[in-house]
């Protein structure tokens, strides 16, 4: 399994969010037309992000033989879940310019925790999950 597609959708996702939050501090009212087709375009980044994890990374991960590392991804699987499910609530609620700019204070702070959760997420998996995986790669091929 070749890891770096995930990595590089992770750059995008935080590239994203990035952007998210350069128009958020630009004002949700002014900026609230960019923020829900930005809010729009995350979400199916994210959508297919999962999609395709849950459909290639974690059953390869169950399939292997390092027995941690399959219970790591069920973990993360789990909790990605969970992050997932609330990140999609905050995109239905958000996902208009109307509703961004009829309650701005309301968008920023929902925002400043859902984006947050995201992106505390993924550079987790950076950091903890995606090199593990890749040492056991490297393992695999000597």
């Amino acid at each position: 399994m070749n890891i770096d597609r995930f990595k590089h959708e992770h750059i995008d996702i935080l590239a994203q969010i990035d952007k998210l939050r350069t128009l958020s501090h630009a004002g949700p009212v002014e900026q609230a037309a960019q923020i829900a087709r930005g809010i729009v375009a995350i979400s199916s980044t994210i959508r297919l992000h999962l999609a395709v994890e849950d459909r290639m990374l974690y059953p390869a991960l169950q399939a292997g033989s390092n027995a941690e590392l399959a219970r790591l991804g069920a973990q993360f699987q789990q909790e990605m879940g969970e992050i997932a499910s609330r990140f999609m609530l905050f995109v239905r609620r958000w996902n208009t310019a109307e509703r961004i700019a009829a309650d701005p204070e309301g968008f920023r702070a929902e925002a400043n925790v859902e984006l947050r959760s995201v992106y505390d997420r993924m550079r987790r998996e950076d950091r903890d999950f995606y090199p593990r995986i890749e040492a056991e790669e490297a393992l695999a091929l000597r």
